[in-house]
């Protein structure tokens, strides 16, 4: 049975819901605030963003009327306001899904003192739901959720792509491509293998960060998006060791996660 992104990805664009555009562009502005760009001026945010210097002066004075964007006189830039941190708040706090399934992984995290993540794409990036972290290295147990990390690179992502429906598996795929990133091809070739793991085996094993390994697994629910689930550790051991010892506990959680959120 097709899920509902396998749908919409065939479905033509004219016969989707149509977008109101301001909404959109107000969108593209609060997206462009990241972690090391926190307060950003209408110039950078033209940059970002792609949208005329005018364009953005009107969607920040909005933003700012409708206090999410936040002011900095002496600085001449905006940063993000306290509404958008009670979204956030809202939305997990809210979440039936991080309900049913964050006991769960908080419960295999301290059991095995390991970290366990829960994500879903956003564009060319995977966005952690829930981050339980129980790791020796301090820059791991930083990892919260709504932290980003880019889908070529990572386990979550390489499992996202093996069971994202192949139009968008394609056209993420032609997008790294374009950046131009020095060895390219081997890295393509890595997104190949781990595809190919989750589609014989149910996960994928990357290693992207020094003596850091993760194994994750895509979690496919009609009705829902994909999720990624993953374990991760801190260690010298070789990816294949660890793969040897926490492939079957991601697996089964994988499946405890699917049958919560399917009962949901």
């Amino acid at each position: 049975m097709e899920n509902a992104l396998e749908q919409s990805a065939k479905r033509p664009r004219l016969e989707q819901a149509p977008q109101n555009r301001s909404l959109e562009r107000g969108i593209e502005i609060l997206r462009a605030f990241r972690p090391g760009a926190s307060l950003l001026g209408n110039g950078e945010l033209a940059e970002r963003t792609g949208l005329s210097r005018a364009t953005v002066s009107r969607l920040t004075q909005t933003l700012v009327g409708t206090g999410f964007l936040e002011y900095d006189r002496a600085r001449r830039a905006y940063r993000l306001a306290a509404p958008v941190l009670s979204l956030a708040h809202a939305m997990r706090s809210g979440s039936p899904v991080l309900q049913a399934v964050g006991p769960m992984m908080r419960a295999v995290a301290e059991k095995r003192k390991i970290n366990v993540g829960l994500a879903v794409a956003d564009r060319e990036e995977m966005v952690y739901l829930e981050s339980v972290r129980y790791n020796r290295k301090t820059t791991l147990r930083n990892v919260v959720a709504g932290q980003r990390v880019p889908i070529e690179l990572t386990s979550l992502g390489r499992a996202y792509l093996a069971a994202a429906p192949q139009a968008q598996r394609q056209a993420l795929l032609s997008q790294f491509k374009s950046r131009g990133r020095a060895g390219w091809r081997a890295l393509e070739q890595d997104i190949a293998e781990a595809i190919n793991s989750v589609h014989r085996v149910g996960y994928c094993v990357a290693s992207w960060q020094p003596e850091v390994v993760a194994l994750a697994a895509p979690v496919v629910v009609d009705g829902h998006p994909i999720y990624a689930l993953n374990f991760s550790v801190s260690t010298q051991a070789a990816p294949a060791a660890v793969s040897r010892e926490l492939s079957s506990p991601l697996m089964d959680l994988a499946a405890r996660v699917h049958q919560a959120i399917e009962a949901l």
